[in-house]
């Protein structure tokens, strides 16, 4: 056993290492407070500015995340910081950047390498890396291995890598950071063991797998399980409303059987980071090899289709009342990706909006975990959420749900809205002014 190693567990199992998080959203934020409610010092290590600072000023940027919580991690030792060259001060780097796809929809690892490569010059025996970004098999191989290396430290012997996805469930109340079973895969058996010692000081129950390629395939499988599965309900949606069936009640009958099917709910399209975006890693791996992942990608087709769908159903309902899309007021409840959030990453209300707006409908939202539409890579729009009061709800020619926050009330929703498309099934009586979606 390597000096390294031995220390390294040391330092992890007395709590004296510092923990340094790379990476301060959904991901890294639950984890430095995980690691410093129990009584590690946490570096949080981010390149936007005006993150850091309100961190540093015990605020929050994310919604379910209270400011308490943040003001509490600042007086028990927390800092942020947007100097890379503070690396050298921690025990451990764990990564948690973004991993998006790029217009064609490959994988834009471009976070990740330039993490990298600014973390790499600050580097010194003794560390653990750790990757928590959802990616591709051979990642941490590829572009991780030969960086931590550059300066010359061995890994497996000077320094430490891991790959270890991240599994958060935001807005989800029956589990946190610590109750998540964290899978972790190392580069070498010592990595492991280092890494092992880094997160079972934080997290229940830690599951090890034979290498970092098995743990980042393992992220994959159970982000394309969902998506499938996502994909082949919508599908089945379609399929129902054509034939006068609701798929809601069927997929409600369906799962009241024991054994052999979990049930899945459609929607009006995949959202967050990880569920739409997280199939076409491996579609685009898998090609490397000469293969062809068929599945993943008509899951994935079915499901970009899905705003498409929810639009012609409120054109038809439109039609139906002599009404064009062009120059008709709509109204998109819930902007969000999920319900009871406030993250808006891949969200498809947003496209949605856009598909509206494009057939020249006037698009309005209201969504109460967004008070104004925030600055997106890719969607503008300078809209604030507008109350739902009788008056403003029946102001709009047709309301669209698209995502079902627990916080609207759905009773006044349907006294007043003139045409509700639901993509949700939140209204299952039938009513003449409801469409399914």
């Amino acid at each position: 056993m390597s000096e390294h190693l031995q220390a390294s567990i040391a330092k992890f199992k007395s709590k004296e290492a510092i923990i340094g998080i790379v990476g301060l959203g959904y991901v890294g934020l639950p984890l430095m407070l995980r690691y410093n409610s129990i009584g590690f010092r946490v570096l949080g290590i981010d390149i936007d500015e005006n993150k850091v600072s309100k961190l540093n000023a015990g605020q929050s940027y994310i919604e379910h995340i209270s400011a308490e919580k943040i003001s509490s991690a600042r007086q028990s030792g927390f800092t942020a910081t947007t100097d890379f060259s503070k690396v050298d001060e921690c025990d451990a780097l764990i990564l948690c950047v973004p991993t998006p796809l790029n217009k064609y929809r490959e994988p834009d690892m471009s976070y990740v390498i330039s993490t990298t490569n600014a973390l790499k010059t600050y580097l010194r025996p003794g560390q653990i890396v750790s990757l928590e970004s959802t990616t591709y098999p051979g990642t941490t191989e590829e572009e991780l291995l030969p960086r931590v290396q550059e300066g010359g430290l061995t890994v497996g012997k000077d320094i430490f890598l891991v790959y270890s996805p991240e599994r958060e469930d935001p807005g989800n109340p029956n589990f946190e950071t610590r109750t998540i079973p964290k899978v972790i895969g190392g580069h070498t058996t010592a990595c492991l063991e280092v890494g092992v010692a880094l997160y079972e000081q934080a997290i229940d129950q830690i599951v090890q797998v034979s290498s970092t390629k098995a743990a980042e395939m393992t992220k994959l499988l159970e982000n394309i399980h969902r998506a499938v599965n996502i994909g082949l309900v919508n599908e089945m949606k379609i399929v129902a409303d054509r034939m006068g069936i609701d798929i809601f009640e069927v997929v409600d009958a369906a799962a009241t059987k024991p054994f052999g099917f979990t049930a899945y709910y459609p929607g009006p399209g995949l959202g967050g980071h990880c569920i739409p975006i997280d199939p076409f890693y491996l579609t685009w791996k898998a090609r490397e090899y000469g293969l062809h992942t068929r599945f993943i990608e008509l899951s994935g087709e079915v499901n970009k289709a899905m705003p498409e769908y929810v639009l012609s159903k409120l054109m038809d309902g439109l039609n139906n009342s002599g009404k064009s899309l062009k120059g008709s007021k709509i109204l998109v409840l819930g902007i969000a990706y999920k319900k009871n959030v406030d993250d808006m990453r891949e969200s498809p209300s947003v496209e949605i909006m856009e598909l509206i707006e494009a057939k020249g409908g006037i698009v309005s939202y209201s969504d109460p975990h967004v008070p104004v539409f925030p600055k997106m890579r890719e969607h503008h729009f300078n809209l604030s959420s507008e109350q739902l009061t009788a008056e403003n709800i029946a102001s709009f020619d047709a309301v669209v749900l698209a995502t079902d926050h627990d916080k609207f009330d759905y009773d006044l929703i349907k006294q007043f809205g003139h045409l509700i498309v639901d993509s949700r099934g939140k209204y299952r009586a039938p009513a003449e002014h409801i469409i399914k979606a």
